[in-house]
């Protein structure tokens, strides 16, 4: 699916945990600028154990009923709560789904043309985190949507600085988002590699990366060389060091953060940062524009 040139539907996954409060009002920062529609999406879900013998009347008809009811009113009251934030041409719509979260989101992001999600992440609970990190870029890779994990300590008001790390390849698809976002904000971006391979072709990806953004836009860049082995956690001591607004981040073994216990929990940046993070799959056929 091509990048659009601006936002026109951004969809909120809500569990109605005190973390969607931080993505919505993102959201509305996001849709007040592009005036975007927001989709507040709640997926109803009941895994069911191995091995655990389950009642024929765990899940009746009534409970069900019950439950898809008292969901449609928490979403409902999500809608009037944040309704009157949202300025310009854009709407709040809610939407209730049932079934696996991952493949009813897809659906829901193809059937009604999403251009953005927007997903909050817990303070402190480290199973949420590795939970919601798997589904990050899993759900990015599934709908090559862009998806933006935010954090409480996230909610700056603006992208002034962005940070766009650079492996072996021109990111097409990074480069238009970082665009688009740049203009309203009139942001920085940050072009990023790291130095151990500048004798290979990472500095020709830096400069090949700039030649391109320089073609479509006139937003300031700068362009930076890093110490350090892993990409993904020099990126994140860069973003810190300049106190960047947002990164850019992809769904790749490279941008994962070193160690063993991160390789086991794929940890990526969207939830090894507490600046935001929005993580965009690069189609394998696209090289170049």
């Amino acid at each position: 699916m091509p990048m659009p040139n601006r936002l026109y539907n951004i969809m909120v996954p809500v569990d109605f945990t005190s973390k969607n409060k931080w993505a919505i009002a993102k959201a509305i920062e996001l849709a007040n600028n592009f005036h975007c529609n927001i989709h507040l999406v709640h997926v109803l879900f009941r895994p069911v154990l191995p091995m655990v013998p389950i009642d024929k009347s765990y899940f009746t008809p009534y409970e069900s009923h019950v439950d898809l009811q008292a969901c449609r009113e928490k979403l409902a009251e999500l809608k009037a709560t944040f309704k009157s934030q949202l300025c310009g041409e854009g709407t709040i719509e809610i939407s209730l789904l049932q079934g696996n979260p991952l493949k009813q989101l897809s659906r829901y992001i193809e059937k009604y043309e999403m251009d953005l999600v927007v997903i909050g992440l817990s303070k402190f609970n480290l199973f949420q985190r590795i939970i919601s990190s798997i589904s990050i870029s899993r759900l990015a890779r599934k709908t090559n949507i862009p998806v933006l994990a935010v954090r409480s300590s996230g909610l700056v008001s603006h992208f002034k600085k962005i940070v766009l790390p650079l492996h072996q390849e021109i990111p097409v698809q990074r480069i238009k988002l970082a665009t688009m976002l740049a203009r309203p904000f009139k942001s920085t971006v940050y072009l990023v590699s790291l130095r151990k391979n500048i004798n290979s072709s990472e500095d020709n990806i830096l400069n090949k990366t700039l030649e391109v953004i320089q073609s479509l836009s006139t937003i300031p860049v700068q362009c930076f060389l890093l110490e350090g082995q892993n990409l993904a956690k020099s990126t994140l001591d860069f973003s810190k060091r300049i106190n960047a607004d947002l990164i850019m981040d992809h769904p790749k073994k490279e941008f994962r953060l070193p160690g063993l216990w991160n390789k086991i929990t794929n940890k990526f940046l969207s939830y090894g940062s507490k600046i935001p993070v929005i993580t965009v799959d690069q189609p394998a056929a696209e090289g170049n524009l």
